[in-house]
């Protein structure tokens, strides 16, 4: 163990000396992790050595006046001020409050990081990520029995049985690798295990549903989300954060296809070719001159100025305050909720969907029209800093055909549906059954949870015509009606010969 500690000492003496070093003063406590983990984990040293929280310490963040200012709390607690955020000042951070913390080498240390732990420099940025729906992924998925049965239709483990076709519930892992990845997983702490280490035996918690990085994980100190699902660790980099690469992660389709659609705007067609020649890291982002076109964060997150300074529009972590739509249709598109808490909406029938399966809007749940319109005119500030009013007119007023548009086709595709259930054809929610597990009923989730989400994601990010048309969009929507009336009209004549004498 001893020639261990001085063979660590060693290494870390040539890393310094080879250029390793720090901007900010280090803890103490920060120095221990350091000596050992630059050996075992270097990845990590290395990439938070790169970052903002190696370089600055909170005192000299928080004498940086606003606008530019990159932490929000002005009351960090004083022993913190002084020191680089390091490991120990963000794993060791409120130890009492996290089910994970364990003794390891003479400190009481939590593996998982938290948005609570986050908010200590970050308070108004976690403040506001509460009210982001992204924060009640989890929930807003595990505990809405509507999607319960298209989850299980996905994941679920199919078999054949006595000719029958037979769906297992899908198993943790299954779910932590697919929809909760994004979503978050529920982690807990089941037991502790001794592992053998090189620096020896070493007790560590065991963490279910760990490793994820969700914008919804379910935390261990009760908190809900991942500020690493954009600010990946160890950097936790601004300039990650806003490149649309991050966002693609999760939302590359086909059921949200922001990202591939992106790609293929005109927005994405400057950002491929220029970006390298702009500054990802200024606080406030000046339009038109640290960057030429807008990226996901430029429109949904980010503090916003002209180059006279002005601010445009304020940072947000809520991220619906831009929205007025929520146009990934379930089943149609809809306003966007009022509460980032989407288990509590009810429509007519009961179930807790934002809209009934004919189209009628739960309202009551929903931005009203006057909302809306404060949300758009908030969006279009920004549009308005590159475009003139005419431009941004036209976009807006195709954008809310298309809403329209893609709804009236959705209908009509359940109106088919509708028919197959009353009929017989089909099972569906009226039959106790779920409305996902059937060819015919994929047939017709496909139309909008892909083809009419990719046509609006066209409409609204002016992107790509191929999207708008034959990559998933307006032909497919279209070919599936016809197929679902042929099918329907096969179906009838069926019927109609069984019952002839």
């Amino acid at each position: 163990m001893k020639r261990w500690i001085v063979m660590t000492a060693v290494a870390w003496a040539l890393m310094a000396g080879a250029g390793w070093c720090q901007e900010a003063p280090v803890s103490e406590a920060t120095q221990e992790c350091l000596d050992c983990h630059a050996i075992f984990h270097p990845g990590i040293v290395e990439g938070w050595r790169t970052g903002r929280h190696a370089a600055m310490t909170p005192q000299a963040a928080m004498a940086v006046a606003d606008p530019a200012r990159k932490v929000s709390s002005m009351d960090v607690p004083e022993a913190l001020q002084g020191v680089a955020v390091g490991c120990a000042e963000c794993h060791t951070l409120r130890p009492d409050a996290h089910a994970d913390t364990f003794e390891h080498n003479g400190y009481n240390v939590h593996v998982v990081v938290s948005p609570d732990d986050c908010r200590t420099c970050h308070a108004t940025e976690a403040d506001q990520y509460t009210r982001n729906i992204m924060s009640h992924a989890y929930a807003n998925l595990a505990d809405n029995a509507v999607y319960q049965q298209l989850q299980r239709s996905i994941l679920g483990t199919p078999s054949l049985e006595h000719g029958k076709l037979k769906v297992a519930a899908e198993n943790a892992d299954t779910k932590a690798d697919a929809c909760y990845y994004c979503h978050g997983t529920v982690l807990k702490v089941t037991e502790t295990e001794v592992r053998d280490t090189d620096a020896g035996e070493l007790e560590f918690p065991v963490i279910a549903g760990w490793p994820n990085q969700g914008v919804g994980r379910i935390n261990l100190d009760g908190s809900k989300g991942a500020c690493t699902a954009c600010h990946p660790r160890h950097s936790f980099s601004m300039e990650t954060a806003r490149k649309p690469h991050t966002c693609k992660e999760c939302h590359v389709g086909p059921d949200v296809p922001a990202y591939k659609v992106y790609l293929s705007s005109k927005h994405g067609n400057i950002y491929s070719s220029k970006h390298q020649e702009w500054d990802f890291a200024k606080t406030p982002w000046t339009i038109g001159k640290d960057f030429t076109a807008p990226t996901c964060a430029v429109c949904h997150v980010s503090l916003l100025a002209n180059t006279d300074g002005e601010i445009i529009n304020e940072r947000t972590h809520e991220m619906k305050n831009r929205l007025s739509w929520r146009i990934f249709g379930l089943i149609y598109a809809h306003p966007q909720p009022k509460s980032p808490d989407v288990t509590i909406i009810r429509n007519k029938d009961g179930l807790p969907l934002p809209t009934d399966f004919n189209g009628g809007m739960a309202s009551e749940f929903l931005l009203s029209v006057d909302e809306q319109d404060a949300h758009t005119r908030t969006m279009q500030a920004t549009c308005l800093a590159c475009h003139d009013t005419s431009w941004v007119q036209g976009h807006w007023q195709r954008y809310g055909n298309t809403i329209r548009q893609t709804n009236a086709t959705t209908l009509t595709l359940t109106d088919i549906m509708n028919e197959a259930w009353m009929r017989g054809y089909a099972r569906g929610l009226g039959q106790g059954e779920s409305p996902f597990d059937e060819a015919v009923e994929r047939k017709w989730s496909d139309a909008w949870l892909f083809y009419a989400n990719t046509v609006r994601f066209a409409s609204a990010m002016a992107g790509g015509g191929d999207y708008g048309v034959f990559a998933d969009g307006r032909y497919q929507l279209s070919q599936t009606v016809a197929e679902l009336h042929e099918w329907l009209e096969q179906r009838r004549a069926m019927e109609n010969l069984a019952t002839k004498p």
